[in-house]
């Protein structure tokens, strides 16, 4: 049978018995779309989303459908290639969570993503809605993933030195007469100047930035490489100020004494690389832009240096290390440590279709990686997270998705993630999490946590239940995670007597929970030993007010563990797996660990 076979088969099954799909998730229970009163789909037409350097998202707007019974498949292959491969379906968002733009009046809004694609290369993507009440309809897009910038041929290379005494002049950007100061060098900036930025310390205040590049001709200062450019703020709100700027590259400088080391709000396409920045109050900062005004932030190899103290004795501390919102980002490969929040989420603006990936982030006092605010496709993906009151926070996602996957997290204060604000919309696969405490506590207070879909996960902590959530879980789906605590498999979590604790209801055994049809409906969950699942030896921390050394946490798992082979196949997702099911956690058996922060 096709995959568009086996979708249809979905479809029509699942709306009157609830069972599993072809892709092994199972989509929310259903509830009418507001004003829809057609069941046959009255599809739009699909649109790409930004692509970043590894993934590429879409959204489909489709009228009608009030019973909820209609899937969008999705498979894609490189241009040229012969074999399609298979990708999730779109998500179906939820109509009452999602942001004001993103409503479909009398419909849905889908959206998905495609990950682990390889850069600057060209796809087709074909998408099928199947509606067994009418509509169904294929649709075919040609895209292409991002490309790192590389610097253009035929730059005009100029020269700048930190200000000096008057008599000397401004310079003119020569070898023999560099500018004099940032500012003056600014002041003369075309599209297509690499300004080389000589070794000293450049006390201008604040630098404004408002000159613009071009995509081909952008305009970069680069540190020269004669030893370390510094641009200090003096104790300044901003360093570097480049509000509705476009195209401008940093790169190789250290930013520091300024509240703001960098502000861009409503700005696009600028390139923050290899810098050193120490925050005091916020590194790189680039709200308030919409949609598709903001588009094409690459902020990637940063080490970002806080002044916040592990453990956490203050509550939450404002100090962070990017904010951003827009389109099309990416925020990858940075060390970030001693902040409050590595990356921080934001109302003021919106975020989509962006990524945040194989950053290394320690002693956040607050949250590692905020995804709040986000709106569809944002992917969180492959980062190290060490010693962090909360891991990877989402309150709210405004419908989704939001994915979060292979995440490795170690030591957290509160949970490894947060589901607060009445949130929407968040895909969490085969992330890897140790405690001290409960393996996963949600604990949104009377709040909703809707349309939340979890599978392969790894959660090891100290005590119990395995899982705990205090809020209201509506069209949730766990199911096929595993759990590991204190005592052995069969006692798993010692005096507790309970496994999970949900909407109200406590089961004793995941095998209870199973049977509920309230928390697993076709797989249920795996029951690990609380030690010897890594071949590190890595057990969980007994403390978490220690302070662990990120390069440590090695959470690749051990042969015998019983993580080994027991996930789901998950297409796109966790293609190539080997044995005779994918692992459970952030690693499969037998690959290497990923690199964590800036690339060499």
């Amino acid at each position: 049978m096709t995959y568009w076979a086996l979708v249809a088969l979905a479809t029509v099954t699942l709306s009157a018995c609830g069972g599993a799909t072809a892709t092994g998730i199972e989509p929310a229970a259903r509830r009418p779309a507001p004003a829809a009163v057609d069941n046959a789909s009255q599809p739009g037409e699909p649109v790409a989303e930004p692509a970043t350097f590894h993934s590429l998202g879409v959204r489909w707007a489709v009228r009608g459908d009030a019973n909820s019974d209609a899937v969008i498949g999705v498979r894609y292959r490189r241009h040229g290639e012969t074999t399609w491969r298979e990708a999730l379906p779109l998500f179906r968002t939820d109509p009452e969570s999602v942001s004001d733009d993103n409503r479909v009046p009398g419909g849905w809004l889908f959206a998905g993503s495609i990950v682990d694609l390889a850069p600057d290369t060209a796809y087709e993507v074909t998408l099928a809605l199947i509606d067994p009440d009418g509509g169904s309809v294929e649709r075919t897009r040609h895209m292409k993933t991002g490309a790192e910038p590389r610097e253009p041929a035929g730059m005009r290379v100029q020269h700048v030195v930190p200000a000096g005494a008057a008599d000397r002049g401004p310079g003119t950007g020569t070898a023999t007469d560099p500018f004099r100061g940032l500012r003056i060098a600014q002041g003369t900036a075309m599209p297509g100047d690499l300004f080389l930025v000589h070794a000293g310390v450049y006390r201008e205040g604040t630098w404004t930035i408002d000159r613009h590049g071009t995509p081909e001709r952008p305009i970069i200062y680069r540190g020269a490489g004669d030893g370390e450019a510094i641009l200090d703020g003096g104790g300044r709100e901003r360093l570097v100020s480049a509000d509705g700027v476009k195209h401008v590259w940093l790169e190789r400088l250290t930013l520091r004494r300024a509240q703001y080391l960098f502000v861009g709000h409503s700005g696009s396409h600028f390139v923050v690389r290899r810098c050193r920045l120490e925050v005091v109050e916020v590194g790189i900062t680039a709200i308030n832009g919409g949609y598709a005004e903001s588009r094409g932030f690459v902020i990637t190899d940063n080490v970002f240096q806080g002044l916040t103290t592990w453990p956490r004795t203050r509550g939450i501390e404002a100090a962070q290390g990017v904010s951003i919102t827009g389109a099309g980002h990416v925020v990858a490969c940075n060390r970030m440590s001693n902040l409050g929040d590595g990356v921080h989420g934001t109302g003021h603006g919106r975020l989509s279709a962006s990524d945040f990936y194989n950053n290394d982030i320690e002693a956040s006092t607050d949250d590692g990686i905020e995804a709040d605010y986000s709106d569809t496709n944002v992917r969180v993906f492959r980062n190290r997270i060490t010693n962090a009151f909360s891991g990877i926070s989402a309150q709210p996602a405004h419908g989704g998705p939001l994915y979060v996957f292979r995440n490795a997290i170690y030591n957290v204060g509160y949970s490894p993630f947060k589901l607060h604000n009445d949130t929407s919309g968040v895909l969490i696969f085969h992330n890897t999490s140790m405690v001290n405490g409960i393996p996963w506590h949600i604990e949104p207070g009377g709040e909703t946590v809707n349309d939340v879909v979890t599978r392969n996960n790894l959660f090891v902590g100290t005590r119990g239940p395995a899982l705990r959530s205090t809020g209201a879980m509506i069209r949730c789906d766990f199911d096929r995670d595993g759990y590991g605590g204190a005592g052995d498999p069969g006692s798993l979590f010692g005096a507790f007597h309970v496994f999970a604790e949900w909407n109200g209801r406590k089961f004793p055994t995941p095998e209870a929970a199973r049977r509920s049809g309230a928390l697993y409906r076709r797989y249920g969950a795996v029951l690990v030993s609380a030690r010897g699942n890594f071949a590190s030896g890595l057990g969980a921390p007994g403390d978490s007010g220690t302070r662990f050394p990120g390069e440590k946490t090695d959470l690749r798992l051990d042969p015998a563990s019983r993580a080994v082979d027991a996930g789901v196949v998950l297409p796109n997702f966790n293609d190539g797996f080997a044995g005779k099911a994918p692992d459970l956690g952030c690693c499969e058996l037998g690959q290497p660990l990923p690199h964590y922060g800036p690339r060499p």
